[in-house]
């Protein structure tokens, strides 16, 4: 198969993935956004009793501080936060939404699903579930409810992405417990109704869009590879390694992370998964006016980015002040980026996330 850095943006379009299965979404559009940290601030330097050194934190990670979630707190109550904030935002009630879309790894309970926790407390009318997909989780469930949305079969789909992951850390770990923080982010799918009629404004008094662009989820790319599963695995705790006394005096119940090898998996699935995206969509690098990655690890975020050649202000980070939320860091970056203005309708956005599974999702949309 030829290499699809040497030749055109069309030939590359033809070009079948080697990597993952391809898609797209037209017609759809974000129509609010919103999202919720926990109060408690977790410094490096309130890490130091821990054992952790606050330099390398900074100097392996890029992370300063990171949220963690009071005792009393679940995820479903960092969704139901987050929902409300992204309905409010839309102008949308909760009347509205068709269907609750939930990525997280760390539910309430096994059973009954967050989404119908949240649900619940939303007093929505409204099919849910969630979906587990780890860091790329927020990813699988965006294409999802857009492909609802596409289809017809769902006007409003409310998609957030939440985890606790203060709660799945050996805090002995020095290493990987100074990563994760916790946050729900999330996004309100429907119909972009502007394309109808007077496509050259939108109805909400956003700025003015390119009326001839598509709109939408131009090309996205889902994919696994779960040979390297163990790399980023939760051992105990499921029907493979029920819980025992044993097992929790060993740390069972808590991530185990092979940290290189993921750093280089995460670059390289970024670099080609980006590249057959935006090659599907026939849009260059450099109209991208915003690209949002799962924040993970600076080196990872400048490292996936490089070959690319997108300026880095053109890139978002608040990985700084969050760590890692798995399934509610790309939400959460989208949001805080719209509140920044960082995000104008027409623009070109590239998301993408990658992870526990090992599974990744990268998209390019039309803001």
């Amino acid at each position: 198969m030829p290499d699809p850095t040497t030749i055109d943006r069309t030939e590359r379009a033809s070009l079948p993935t080697t990597r993952g299965r391809m898609g797209a979404a037209p017609g759809v559009r974000i129509l609010g956004c919103g999202s919720y940290v926990p109060d408690n601030v977790v410094t490096n330097e309130d890490l130091a009793a821990l054992g952790c050194d606050s330099d390398w934190i900074v100097r392996r990670t890029g992370i300063l501080e990171r949220r963690h979630a009071a005792a009393d707190q679940a995820t479903s109550d960092l969704c139901y936060e987050a929902a409300l904030r992204c309905l409010a935002d839309a102008s949308v009630s909760v009347d509205e939404i068709d269907l609750i879309l939930v990525a997280t790894i760390t539910p309430d309970h096994f059973t009954p699903s967050t989404a119908c926790h949240l649900q619940r407390r939303l007093g929505a009318f409204a099919a849910a579930m969630d979906l587990g997909a780890a860091c790329a989780g927020f990813m699988y469930a965006l294409t999802t409810a857009a492909q609802f949305v596409a289809a017809g079969n769902a006007k409003r789909v409310l998609v957030v992405g939440a985890d606790l992951m203060s709660r799945t850390i050996d805090p002995h770990d020095k290493k990987t417990y100074p990563l994760f923080g916790d946050a729900a982010g999330a996004v309100l799918i429907g119909p972009d109704e502007t394309r109808c009629g007077d496509s050259s404004s939108d109805d909400d008094g956003d700025q003015p869009r390119d009326a001839e662009g598509p709109s939408g989820i131009l090309s996205y790319q889902l994919g696994s590879e779960g040979c390297g599963g163990e790399m980023l695995c939760i051992p105990g705790g499921g029907t493979r390694l029920p819980l025992t006394d044993e097992g929790l005096r060993d740390g069972m119940q808590y991530m185990k992370m092979d940290g290189r090898n993921v750093f280089k998996w995460a670059v390289r699935v970024f670099d080609e998964s980006a590249k057959d995206v935006l090659a599907a969509a026939q849009v260059d690098a450099d109209e991208l006016a915003l690209v949002i990655l799962h924040q993970a690890n600076q080196r990872i975020i400048d490292a996936a980015v490089s070959d690319l050649g997108v300026p880095k202000d053109r890139v978002f980070v608040n990985l700084d002040r969050y760590g890692n939320t798995s399934g509610a860091s790309i939400p959460l970056a989208m949001d805080e980026a719209f509140r920044q203005g960082r995000l104008v309708r027409g623009d070109y956005v590239l998301l993408c996330g990658f992870g526990s599974g090992l599974a990744w999702g990268t998209a390019l949309l039309r803001y």
